[in-house]
């Protein structure tokens, strides 16, 4: 089982935030009862596979803990902590990658990257099922049809977080240059499928 206080160390953003708008009461009320949260769910869900806690144990386990210990203190501020620190931690991976584009043949190795990394992290194994599309130059392409963000976020009574999760990839590789991501539709916004496309554009 994963060690509690180390896991919520790596989360020193939201406390950050949660410090910011909150009183110094309220926000270490609410961090400690997210170092509870946590560690019951961390007991519940004990017997994952691998695969599955390594989504649910450093991301969806945490993030849950923290928004719905926020949620009792100060609803009206829970949904708008957890999607400010989320988008700036995203944007920050986002722009580290942007900086990467520019170097010959990055592009290219960018979608064969993502071609074996989505297999292993975002597939059966790890709790999620996919159409993956014929492979064709210059572009990646596949549907999520079953999530376990959608799944444990659900389960745990704060689904309307799992969107956050979904524009994390928009955020993240939404504006690389030279290379296009495309998705009209995700389970967190209550559609059947997240539909996942990257593309190499042309030079014109």
């Amino acid at each position: 089982m994963r060690n509690v206080r180390k896991v919520m160390r790596g989360k020193q953003a939201f406390k950050e935030e949660i410090d910011r708008r909150l009183s110094a009461e309220d926000s270490e009320k609410v961090w400690k009862q997210a170092h509870k949260r946590l560690a019951k769910m961390y007991r519940d869900y004990s017997n994952l596979p691998k695969g599955v806690s390594n989504h649910t144990d450093s991301f969806i386990f945490p993030a849950a803990a923290i928004y719905l210990s926020i949620r009792k203190v100060a609803p009206e501020e829970a949904f708008d902590i957890m999607k400010v620190v989320m988008k700036a931690r995203t944007e920050k991976m986002g722009q580290t990658i942007a900086k990467m584009t520019g170097i010959p043949g990055f592009k290219s190795f960018f979608l064969k990257m993502w071609g074996v990394m989505s297999h292993k992290m975002f597939g059966p194994t790890a709790g999620f099922q996919n159409v993956f599309y014929p492979k064709t130059k210059g572009e990646f392409r596949m549907d999520i049809t079953a999530c376990p963000y959608h799944k444990y976020l659900t389960e745990l009574g704060c689904p309307e977080i799992n969107i956050l999760f979904c524009d994390n990839d928009v955020y993240t590789y939404g504006n690389l240059p030279g290379l296009k991501f495309i998705r009209t539709k995700t389970i967190g916004a209550g559609n059947e499928l997240c539909d996942f496309k990257m593309v190499i554009e042309k030079m014109r």
